[in-house]
């Protein structure tokens, strides 16, 4: 029987984002990667898979968000 490996960088690594800044004015893929985050509103905190897609949101709307803790 073949096993199956799952693939594992960093065992179940999350990061956890704070939203700092408004999407008011801003461009909206802007506003469409904040809610693809999780957050919509200042203060809301977001906890997510730390994979490449979404390392890649957060530097988008890097002055928008807070990195809380990179576990």
């Amino acid at each position: 029987m073949a096993e199956t490996k799952k693939k594992t960088t960093k065992q179940d690594a999350t990061v956890t984002v704070v939203q700092t800044g408004s999407p008011i004015g801003r461009k909206a893929y802007q506003r469409a990667t904040l809610i693809g985050l999780g957050l919509n509103k200042i203060g809301r905190v977001s906890t997510l898979e730390d994979t490449p897609s979404v390392r890649g949101m957060i530097r988008k709307v890097a002055h928008l968000i807070k990195i809380e803790d990179a576990a």
